[in-house]
């Protein structure tokens, strides 16, 4: 691995594999910690409501007492791989009593409808993604916008995000940031995509499949330029997690020689702030609007705002230039 690299050491942890368990320490209880409050039930035969439960992105010492709570007492259970969720039950030694439903991507359309109902008819229904919460580059969306739009009860068990643990753990900029899931898979779309993030300022985070990482890394690299600041991270809360921070020059060195594997997300500093140059400088980009039919003073007005620059000085330039 090339010296300048930053990496975080692998830590140990419990990764939600099939024949993983908790050892040691307290296994979370349906009654919860002393001090919270009960989930509520509802009441009176009114509409029950939806709960959107974050789960564990790797170690299932994660999972909060909350969801262990939701999972045993729920009447439905939405996941969207049935096998990972019960593997993650097995790893937290609970049963779910409620039914269990198979939600995912590929079946959203057809089953957000059934769901509802249950939820109108005073079902509580959580649920759950492979890891994290759901919604976030997850299934979930759709049962959320059809919820709202039918005026039912929705609302979150907060836990573990591989977007923030990522940010975190980046050494980059946290006070501003934007999450942008993944990549178009082809290159003409994934250049589109990383021209619309030419001047972003903000930390941006991504996902990424293993192998499509040094693809990706080249992209960034390319159309951010060699020097901009990044990190891959890799397994997070697993045991093999990794932090590589670097250039993206550097990141696609270390890419290029190890075999890749795992969860990964990236994380790639803004775009650093524009010098503003003198209005001369921007008097092209005020004719470039022109004649795109604008007249001359909204131009100026927007190049100076965008440039940073005085709308006197720049209009003076403007007709200075002609």
């Amino acid at each position: 691995m090339d010296p300048k690299l930053s990496t975080s050491p692998n830590l140990p942890g419990d990764d939600l594999g099939l024949a993983d368990d908790l050892e040691g320490g307290a296994r979370p209880g349906p009654g919860g910690t002393p001090g919270t409050d009960p989930e509520p039930v509802p009441q009176n035969g009114g509409p029950g409501r939806i709960v959107l439960a974050a789960t564990p992105i790797g170690n299932a010492g994660d999972a909060t007492y909350r969801l262990v709570e939701l999972l045993t007492t729920a009447d439905i259970v939405a996941a969207e791989d049935t096998r990972r969720l019960h593997r993650l039950v097995q790893n937290l030694g609970i049963t779910v009593a409620g039914r269990i439903i198979s939600y995912h991507e590929h079946n959203e359309a057809a089953k957000t409808g059934e769901l509802l109902d249950q939820v109108r008819s005073g079902k509580t229904l959580v649920m759950v993604t492979d890891a994290g919460m759901p919604s976030v580059s997850d299934p979930g969306f759709r049962l959320v916008e059809g919820a709202v739009a039918a005026g039912l009860t929705v609302t979150a068990a907060p836990g573990p995000s591989a977007v923030l643990t990522a940010l975190a753990l980046s050494g980059l900029p946290t006070d501003r940031f934007c999450f942008e899931g993944f990549l178009p898979r082809k290159a003409g779309e994934r250049s589109s995509r990383l021209a619309d993030l030419d001047a972003e300022r903000r930390t941006m985070i991504f996902f990424e499949a293993p192998h499509r990482l040094e693809p990706m890394l080249r992209a960034l690299r390319e159309r951010f330029g060699a020097d901009r600041r990044a990190a891959v991270c890799r397994e997070l809360t697993k045991t093999y997690e990794e932090v590589i921070r670097g250039t993206l020059r550097e990141l696609l060195e270390w890419a290029e020689s190890n075999e890749v594997r795992g969860e990964i997300a990236v994380v790639v500093g803004g775009a650093p702030e524009r010098e503003p140059g003198t209005p001369e400088d921007h008097v092209a980009d005020v004719n470039a609007l022109i004649a795109q039919g604008i007249r001359l003073k909204e131009a100026v007005a927007a190049v100076a705002e965008d440039a940073r620059v005085s709308k006197r000085e720049l209009y003076s330039a403007v007709l200075a230039a002609r």
